[in-house]
């Protein structure tokens, strides 16, 4: 029972934890005259990612960084499949191609390198500083469009107002790191009492409770008619988790882990990107929600269908 309470609690953090951090660091951005596209894929995708990271670097100092990765990958799937889905079906989404140009290679291509990278069933440090190398390119890429953009657009807010966002910020971030504190010892008291695997485990029980805050971003983005920001904020939270997060335990602590597992979710990953790949006309339809949800719920009993064998 201690492990469940342990996991709500952890869920719940991170649900707070993530709005106040997105809060604050959106308004941080703002003050930095970076434009909500921006902000979406940069500050708001990490603060959504913090979760992840939370989990996987608890992890990995707790020799245990299967749990982490199998959440970094697990969360890719369930923001594009669960997440953008959910929001999609509210009603379709209009977003240039434009507007993902850059993100969207990065978000498919994610995937597809890391398969090559786990093939041998372990992500060493060496690996790590490979991936993470690759994060640092296309943040770069995403500081000289935000820096081209800030000569654009005006200053905004008061003193008072950029204090109260950077308290936001800081108050986010701390129910964060508890937040993954809690999920960890929750998801290995379950598995251990299961007997399941812990990649599985982080790759769907601990995955879907550290996308909470991709969830308030995307669904509140769509409903106040910010399509951008909740599309850039999946996108580049799928960044941040494949080149930044896994890196980061790997490091830590090399992850060794059945290759199986690791391919299942990142071929669900790779897929659900592409279906984000918005029309010529910028519109991503109802259908591809529906599609999506779909993929969700195969990917599930594919996942689950493994504790079996």
């Amino acid at each position: 029972m201690q492990a469940y309470l342990s996991l709500l609690a952890g869920i719940v953090c991170a649900g707070f934890g993530g709005e106040l951090f997105v809060r604050g660091a959106v308004g941080i951005a703002r003050w930095l005259r970076i434009s909500p596209g921006i902000v979406a894929v940069t500050v708001a995708a990490f603060a959504t990612s913090s979760p992840e990271l939370s989990v996987s670097v608890s992890a990995a100092l707790a020799g245990a960084p299967q749990i982490g990765m199998g959440d970094a990958l697990g969360s890719n799937v369930v923001n594009v499949s669960l997440i953008l889905a959910s929001a999609l079906i509210i009603s379709g989404i209009r977003c240039p191609r434009d507007s993902v140009r850059r993100d969207f290679p990065v978000a498919l291509a994610v995937p597809l390198l890391t398969c090559v990278i786990v093939a041998d069933g372990v992500v060493s440090s060496l690996e790590g500083v490979v991936m993470f190398t690759g994060f640092v390119a296309w943040l770069a890429a995403a500081v000289t469009e935000a820096a081209r953009q800030r000569r654009r657009t005006p200053a905004d807010g008061t003193p008072a107002s950029h204090a109260r966002t950077a308290l936001a910020a800081v108050a986010g971030l701390a129910l964060l790191t508890m937040a993954g504190s809690l999920v960890v010892g929750g998801a290995r008291g379950i598995a251990l009492s299961y007997g399941l695997d812990e990649f599985v485990i982080g790759a769907t029980i601990v995955a879907v409770g550290t996308s909470v805050p991709e969830i308030a971003t995307t669904v509140v983005a769509k409903l106040r008619g910010h399509d951008e920001v909740g599309l850039g904020t999946i996108l580049g939270s799928n960044v941040f988790n494949g080149l930044f997060i896994v890196p980061i335990a790997a490091m830590i602590h090399p992850i060794h882990f059945h290759p199986r597992d690791a391919f299942v979710a990142l071929a669900f990953g790779a897929v659900a990107v592409a279906l984000t790949l918005p029309l010529k006309d910028g519109r991503i339809g109802r259908v591809r929600g529906v599609l999506l949800l779909l993929l969700y719920s195969v990917y599930l009993a594919s996942v689950l269908r493994y504790i079996a064998f």
